[in-house]
């Protein structure tokens, strides 16, 4: 029989919590994330300096604190005082020129139509208007019919829709209305007929399928007001009267990220052709010529900074045939703006694009930047000099952005420290004034081409302003999206003669849905300014109160309703996870990883199982060692593991057994202290479990990541729920009048057997979870990830679990057939096959 110990005194090959300095949250983010002051970028000479050194305050503004950053900000977004090229105060001057705006639409009696008018009856704020968002933001992912009808039965229903049918609203409201709520067949009724009558004899006649396909067509007739047309081809023929009034294109394939290689072949075609036939679009004389937005995540299924051999391989080749056909026909190329993780290996192609031969001596790539990112005035500075070094002009979209709530709920579900994007906004609003002051400055002239996409007229009359204060009149674009904003934006081009260019979606209706839920989100709430200036109920005042009074007018500047990502559970701190696609929190921690990679390997690993009454031996069975090797490559050893014998495994159920009583006397906030420390070492030996999950269970690193922060949450809520459990008495009046109060107690000894594929997670799991109903326990892992099971335990004793209350038994199936044999355990919590279970079941009978 082999004699094993549960001290912490293990060999030098054996695992052992690292000897390294802690591994605290802040080692994985940059300790000085602000690398410079953005006031400096109004001098001339700061962007002389090399672009490269521009470059690395990028990535460390991806989670900077939000109060700090946006303090440095405001002096470039603050309205000057005093008379500057002949504005005496830009407040009052962007006051004025918003209000002229904002009565002039109000005041168009033909500026609420198409999409606007839509926005505006189907607000974010009506039932009607968030159930046409969510359902069809949900139809897009509906694999059948069947369970399509079942979502509309549950939705439609507490929605009414009849409040919508106005004879004061324009055809397409009232024929997306219909076509929510009828066959869609031509039906005869009468003149006298109502609405509402017309609707209730319809709706007790339809079934699901009958409003499935109306709301299918209501899709279909709101879509056709988003999009310019189904090919290029339609879209080149209903562009011609835009065209005629002065308005140039940018043309939009629609599509999301691919997913096959197929795919990206598709839209790269797609692409080819919409540059072809933009080629013999004809514009009015003076205006900026037409140009075709691309999206990187379209063209290669695998867009992502984890990727960056790809993307700088295959990707960057599919954007040097885009770019060749669009020089050779004078077509302009705009890489469009996605998801903040993918933003930095997005700027690495572009400057790789941007320096190659193809592009030399041309000013046709331009790229487009969000203002909501905490990054975009640090990626406005390095593109102005970059447009230095290399000589050509950049058209620059600078846009608000279209993901925000994406960004906030990916940040809280990935455990980051922080959030890429502004929390209020009016925050979004200055930081964006604050880019187009940059933007507006005489020493970009040359370099950048400043296109502001907004509907925001006070946004609009900011930018008029500031841009005669600078010098720089006119030398600037604005940008709408097709079919809103033709009211303001005509007095605009007409009135200012500032080119205007129509960002037009092209594509068949299947591809339409996601477009129109992010066009829904962003410009469909109540308080959006879109439908603000189309309310007139809505005071004028209001809209023409600058940014930067709004958000200093806050006692703080971030938004104190959105708590930090680590903060969401209000009291209990989340997991946190680095992001791996922004290199300043990856290179650090990948550095780290590797440290613990190579330590592995250079010592392989030897581990036993963790029993409290047995004595540990370094003078092991060699029959009962079992070789580990990663999986990826067997030729790599990672160590090596004793399985237990029928006598270890005895013992560790009646060790488990005599430390039932002490661990039930140890105090709750005694225990519940313990899970919390077991979460912090965990997160101070990230490292190491990640160099484990890599070595032993061969998992990806987003992977790893994911099971550490599943592991420590489990750790916190428990420790949290067994304090409020405790705080609980259960008190009843039985049927002869007692009252009896009732206490929970123990069971006794747990059995916890855990998966191969989640070594970690649920092998934590289920052991915190018994600990909190005052059980001992026997662990068992997969026999796969012995490694990684160790290492949790000794962490676990280091932590405060008393020996007696945890013992670790290392095997295979007949270890656990052992263990969930015994007559003196009192339950089994397993995570396996169905097989496995079928198994288990008869022997606790």
């Amino acid at each position: 029989m082999l004699d094993l110990s549960a001290t912490q005194n293990h060999t030098s090959h054996t695992l052992q919590t690292s000897t390294k300095p802690p591994f605290k949250t802040d080692l994985f983010y940059p300790q000085n994330p602000i690398g410079f002051d953005p006031t400096e970028l109004i001098d001339p000479g700061y962007i002389n300096r090399p672009s490269r050194e521009l470059f690395s305050f990028i990535s460390p503004l991806y989670s900077v604190a939000e109060e700090a950053w946006l303090d440095k900000l405001l002096p470039l977004a603050k309205p000057r005082s005093g008379d500057t090229n002949g504005v005496s105060d830009e407040r009052e001057a962007i006051a004025e020129q918003t209000r002229q705006l904002v009565e002039y639409v109000r005041n168009n009696d033909d500026a609420v139509k198409m999409v606007d008018a839509l926005l505006l009856e189907y607000s974010l704020d009506t039932t009607e208007g968030i159930l046409l968002m969510s359902l069809a933001e949900a139809l897009i992912r509906v694999p059948d019919n069947r369970t399509a009808d079942a979502l509309i039965q549950d939705k439609m229903s507490v929605a009414d829709w009849k409040k919508h049918l106005k004879d004061d609203n324009g055809f397409m409201v009232n024929a997306s209305t219909w076509g929510l709520m009828m066959t869609g067949k031509v039906v005869s009724i009468d003149e006298n007929t109502t609405a509402s009558n017309f609707l209730d004899r319809m709706t007790k006649k339809m079934g699901e399928p009958v409003i499935r396909s109306a709301m299918q067509r209501a899709m279909k007739i709101m879509g056709h007001q988003f999009v310019l047309g189904e090919s290029i081809e339609g879209a080149k023929h209903n562009s011609k009267p835009y065209r005629e009034k002065g308005y140039t294109y940018s043309f939009d394939m629609l599509g999301e990220a691919s997913v096959t290689d197929d795919d990206a072949e598709k839209y790269f075609q797609a692409y080819l052709k919409a540059i072809k036939n933009t080629a013999s679009i004809q514009v009015k004389a003076g205006m900026p010529k037409p140009s075709v937005s691309i999206k990187l995540s379209a063209l290669h299924p695998r867009y992502e900074a984890t990727q960056s051999e790809q993307v700088l391989g295959k990707l960057r080749q599919r954007c040097l045939l885009l770019i060749e056909a669009g020089r050779d026909v004078d077509v302009d190329i705009s890489i469009d703006a996605e998801e903040a993780d993918r933003l930095e290996i997005s700027l690495k192609l572009f400057e790789s694009l941007y320096r190659d031969s193809m592009t030399q001596g041309w000013d046709g790539l331009g790229i487009v930047v969000q203002g909501y990112s905490k990054r975009a005035i640090a990626v406005l500075a390095w593109l102005a000099s970059l447009a230095r070094e290399v000589g050509d002009r950049i058209p620059v979209r600078l846009v608000k952005g279209a993901y925000w709530d994406f960004e906030i709920k990916l940040a809280q579900q990935k455990g980051f420290r922080g959030y890429p994007v502004w929390t209020r906004k009016e925050g979004t609003d200055t930081a964006y004034l604050a880019c187009a002051r940059f933007l507006l400055s005489e020493h970009l002239e040359g370099l950048i081409w400043a296109q502001f996409a907004t509907h925001n007229a006070h946004t609009l009359a900011s930018i008029m302003t500031m841009s005669k204060q600078a010098g720089s009149c006119q030398h600037f674009e604005f940008q709408r999206l097709h079919g809103m904003g033709d009211a303001l934006y005509d007095h605009i081009l007409q009135t200012y003669q500032i080119p205007v260019r129509i960002y037009a979606p092209v594509g068949a209706h299947k591809d339409l849905l996601p477009y129109l839920v992010r066009r829904l989100l962003e410009n469909g709430a109540n308080s959006s300014f879109v439908h603000q200036l189309l309310d007139k109920s809505y005071p004028v005042e209001k809209l023409t109160v600058h940014p930067y009074d709004k958000l200093t007018a806050h006692e703080q500047l971030s938004n104190p309703r959105i708590p930090s990502p680590l903060d969401i559970y209000h009291g209990r701190l989340a997991g946190f996870g680095p992001n791996i696609f922004v290199q300043s929190q990856w290179q650090p921690f990948k550095h780290a990883i590797d440290a613990e990679i190579a330590d592995i390997t250079a010592n392989p690993l030897t581990v036993q199982s963790i029993v409290h009454s047995l004595v540990q031996s370094n003078d092991m069975d060699s029959e009962n060692l079992n070789i580990v090797t990663a999986p990826f490559d067997h030729n790599r050893p990672v160590g090596q593991v004793a399985f237990a014998t029928s006598e270890v495994v005895t013992q560790a159920i009646d060790d488990a057994v005599n430390g039932v009583d002490a661990w039930q006397n140890t105090p709750v906030n005694e225990r519940a202290n313990i899970l919390r420390r077991i979460a912090d070492l965990y997160e101070e030996n990230y490292a190491r479990f990640m160099a484990l999950c890599h070595l032993e269970a061969g998992k990806t690193t987003q992977d790893s990541i994911d099971e550490v922060r599943e592991a420590v949450d489990f750790c916190r809520y428990y420790a949290d729920e067994a304090e409020r459990l405790a705080s609980q008495t259960h008190e009843f009046t039985d049927l002869t009048g007692k009252t009896v109060m009732q206490k929970r107690i123990g069971r006794g000894v747990m059995v916890c057997i855990s998966p191969w594929n989640f070594p970690l997670a649920i092998f934590t799991g289920p052991i915190v979870e018994s600990f909190v109903a005052v059980n001992t326990v026997v662990a068992k892992s997969a026999e796969q990830t012995s490694l990684i099971a160790h290492f949790a335990v000794s962490l676990m004793r280091k932590a405060g679990v008393p020996t007696s209350a945890l013992q670790l038994v290392l095997g295979a199936g007949e270890v656990g057939a052992t263990l969930t044999g015994s007559d003196m355990i009192a339950g089994v919590i397993f995570t396996g096959s169905t097989q496995t279970a079928q198994r288990i079941y008869p022997s606790l009978q």
